[in-house]
Protein backbone atom coordinates (compact mmCIF):
# COMPACT_ATOMS: atom_id res chain seq x y z
CA UNK A 1 0.00 0.00 0.00
CA UNK A 2 3.08 1.80 0.82
CA UNK A 3 6.47 3.06 2.23
CA UNK A 4 7.17 5.36 4.86
CA UNK A 5 10.32 7.68 4.12
CA UNK A 6 12.41 10.14 6.65
CA UNK A 7 10.96 11.84 9.54
CA UNK A 8 8.81 15.51 8.22
CA UNK A 9 9.63 17.69 11.47
CA UNK A 10 9.91 17.48 15.02
CA UNK A 11 6.30 16.14 15.85
CA UNK A 12 6.34 12.70 15.12
CA UNK A 13 5.32 13.30 11.23
CA UNK A 14 6.48 11.07 8.44
CA UNK A 15 6.75 10.86 5.00
CA UNK A 16 4.85 8.43 3.21
CA UNK A 17 4.91 7.07 -0.73
CA UNK A 18 1.32 6.01 -1.43
CA UNK A 19 0.77 2.78 -3.80
CA UNK A 20 -2.54 3.25 -4.18
CA UNK A 21 -4.74 4.87 -7.32
CA UNK A 22 -5.57 8.08 -5.33
CA UNK A 23 -2.42 8.42 -2.77
CA UNK A 24 -4.75 9.82 -0.19
CA UNK A 25 -6.57 7.11 -0.38
CA UNK A 26 -4.44 5.48 2.19
CA UNK A 27 -6.10 6.88 5.19
CA UNK A 28 -9.13 5.39 4.36
CA UNK A 29 -8.19 1.77 4.35
CA UNK A 30 -7.96 1.55 8.37
CA UNK A 31 -5.08 -0.19 10.37
CA UNK A 32 -2.54 -1.20 7.80
CA UNK A 33 -0.05 -4.29 8.15
CA UNK A 34 4.48 -3.14 8.96
CA UNK A 35 5.98 -5.30 7.04
CA UNK A 36 7.48 -6.08 10.45
CA UNK A 37 3.81 -7.35 11.49
CA UNK A 38 3.52 -4.17 13.35
CA UNK A 39 -0.01 -2.37 13.21
CA UNK A 40 0.14 1.06 11.72
CA UNK A 41 -2.90 3.37 12.12
CA UNK A 42 -2.80 6.54 9.95
CA UNK A 43 -4.45 9.79 11.93
CA UNK A 44 -3.66 12.38 9.38
CA UNK A 45 -2.97 12.19 5.82
CA UNK A 46 -2.07 14.97 3.87
CA UNK A 47 -0.33 15.64 -0.18
CA UNK A 48 3.67 16.52 0.76
CA UNK A 49 5.11 19.81 -0.99
CA UNK A 50 6.40 19.47 -4.83
CA UNK A 51 5.69 17.83 -7.80
CA UNK A 52 5.34 13.90 -6.72
CA UNK A 53 1.28 13.57 -6.40
CA UNK A 54 1.92 9.98 -4.30
CA UNK A 55 4.29 11.68 -1.42
CA UNK A 56 2.87 12.65 1.66
CA UNK A 57 3.43 13.40 5.13
CA UNK A 58 1.51 11.73 7.77
CA UNK A 59 0.99 11.24 11.38
CA UNK A 60 0.88 7.81 12.76
CA UNK A 61 -1.01 7.00 16.25
CA UNK A 62 1.23 6.40 19.44
CA UNK A 63 4.00 8.16 17.26
CA UNK A 64 4.78 11.80 18.88
CA UNK A 65 8.57 12.86 18.40
CA UNK A 66 11.35 12.60 15.25
CA UNK A 67 12.43 9.54 17.42
CA UNK A 68 9.45 7.37 16.48
CA UNK A 69 9.01 8.76 12.95
CA UNK A 70 12.65 7.80 11.85
CA UNK A 71 11.97 4.60 13.47
CA UNK A 72 9.55 4.33 10.89
CA UNK A 73 11.76 5.03 7.93
CA UNK A 74 11.73 2.24 4.92
CA UNK A 75 8.82 0.61 6.57
CA UNK A 76 6.36 -1.11 4.11
CA UNK A 77 2.91 -1.14 4.43
CA UNK A 78 0.30 -3.92 3.36
CA UNK A 79 -3.39 -4.67 3.78
CA UNK A 80 -4.82 -8.37 3.43
CA UNK A 81 -6.11 -8.85 0.25
CA UNK A 82 -9.56 -9.68 1.18
CA UNK A 83 -10.21 -5.83 2.53
CA UNK A 84 -9.42 -4.11 -0.89
CA UNK A 85 -12.76 -5.41 -2.31
CA UNK A 86 -13.01 -5.83 -6.23
CA UNK A 87 -11.39 -3.81 -9.27
CA UNK A 88 -13.47 -1.38 -10.89
CA UNK A 89 -12.70 -1.51 -14.77
CA UNK A 90 -11.37 -5.08 -16.41
CA UNK A 91 -8.20 -3.49 -17.47
CA UNK A 92 -7.33 -3.17 -13.67
CA UNK A 93 -5.54 -5.30 -11.82
CA UNK A 94 -4.52 -5.75 -7.79
CA UNK A 95 -0.46 -6.06 -7.88
CA UNK A 96 -1.32 -9.00 -5.41
CA UNK A 97 -3.50 -10.56 -7.52
CA UNK A 98 -0.53 -11.49 -9.66
CA UNK A 99 1.75 -13.16 -7.58
CA UNK A 100 1.18 -17.01 -7.55
CA UNK A 101 -0.07 -16.86 -11.77
CA UNK A 102 1.49 -19.28 -14.41
CA UNK A 103 3.45 -17.63 -16.87
CA UNK A 104 3.00 -19.25 -20.26
CA UNK A 105 3.75 -18.36 -23.87
CA UNK A 106 1.45 -17.87 -26.90
CA UNK A 107 1.77 -21.64 -27.06
CA UNK A 108 0.82 -22.52 -23.16
CA UNK A 109 3.84 -23.53 -22.35
CA UNK A 110 4.24 -22.94 -18.81
CA UNK A 111 7.81 -20.91 -18.32
CA UNK A 112 7.40 -19.96 -14.82
CA UNK A 113 5.19 -18.35 -11.77
CA UNK A 114 4.66 -14.76 -10.95
CA UNK A 115 6.86 -14.43 -7.65
CA UNK A 116 6.27 -10.60 -7.47
CA UNK A 117 5.59 -6.91 -9.19
CA UNK A 118 8.21 -4.53 -8.69
CA UNK A 119 8.53 -1.34 -9.64
CA UNK A 120 11.80 0.48 -8.95
CA UNK A 121 10.82 3.62 -10.59
CA UNK A 122 10.19 3.17 -14.34
CA UNK A 123 7.42 1.02 -14.29
CA UNK A 124 5.98 -2.30 -13.27
CA UNK A 125 7.67 -5.65 -13.62
CA UNK A 126 6.68 -9.54 -13.66
CA UNK A 127 9.54 -10.98 -11.53
CA UNK A 128 8.80 -14.78 -12.89
CA UNK A 129 10.85 -17.62 -11.32
CA UNK A 130 11.45 -20.12 -14.14
CA UNK A 131 9.79 -22.92 -14.40
CA UNK A 132 12.85 -25.14 -15.23
CA UNK A 133 14.64 -23.08 -12.13
CA UNK A 134 17.41 -20.94 -11.96
CA UNK A 135 17.25 -17.33 -11.11
CA UNK A 136 14.31 -15.43 -11.53
CA UNK A 137 13.90 -12.41 -14.58
CA UNK A 138 12.12 -9.36 -14.72
CA UNK A 139 9.76 -8.88 -17.71
CA UNK A 140 8.11 -5.05 -18.33
CA UNK A 141 4.05 -5.57 -17.26
CA UNK A 142 3.28 -4.01 -20.66
CA UNK A 143 0.91 -4.77 -23.22
CA UNK A 144 3.71 -5.42 -25.87
CA UNK A 145 5.32 -8.37 -23.02
CA UNK A 146 2.26 -9.28 -21.35
CA UNK A 147 -0.76 -9.69 -23.84
CA UNK A 148 -3.36 -11.53 -22.03
CA UNK A 149 -3.83 -11.17 -18.28
CA UNK A 150 -5.93 -13.90 -16.96
CA UNK A 151 -6.54 -13.48 -13.34
CA UNK A 152 -9.52 -15.86 -12.98
CA UNK A 153 -7.57 -18.65 -14.86
CA UNK A 154 -4.76 -18.12 -12.76
CA UNK A 155 -1.98 -17.30 -15.66
CA UNK A 156 -0.23 -14.71 -17.60
CA UNK A 157 0.50 -14.95 -21.37
CA UNK A 158 3.60 -13.25 -22.15
CA UNK A 159 5.76 -12.56 -25.97
CA UNK A 160 8.75 -12.99 -23.72
CA UNK A 161 12.38 -11.54 -25.82
CA UNK A 162 14.72 -14.33 -26.26
CA UNK A 163 17.13 -14.29 -23.62
CA UNK A 164 14.28 -13.91 -20.67
CA UNK A 165 15.79 -16.23 -18.29
CA UNK A 166 19.89 -16.48 -19.88
CA UNK A 167 22.41 -15.68 -17.82
CA UNK A 168 23.76 -12.43 -17.66
CA UNK A 169 26.77 -12.42 -19.83
CA UNK A 170 30.05 -10.76 -19.58
CA UNK A 171 30.32 -6.92 -20.27
CA UNK A 172 31.86 -5.52 -23.58
CA UNK A 173 35.15 -4.23 -23.18
CA UNK A 174 33.84 -0.99 -24.29
CA UNK A 175 31.41 -0.53 -22.07
CA UNK A 176 32.00 1.48 -18.81
CA UNK A 177 31.53 0.18 -15.06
Amino acid sequence: MGEFGRAHGLNGEVRLKSYTGDPLAIGSYGPLIGADGRRIELTDVRRAGGASPDLLVVRVKSVADRTGAEALNRLALYLPRERLGDVEDEDEVFTADLVGLDVVDGEGTVLGTVTDVPNYGGGDLLEIKPAAGGATALLPFTKAFVPVLDVPGGRVVIDPPDDLFAPPGPKPADEPD
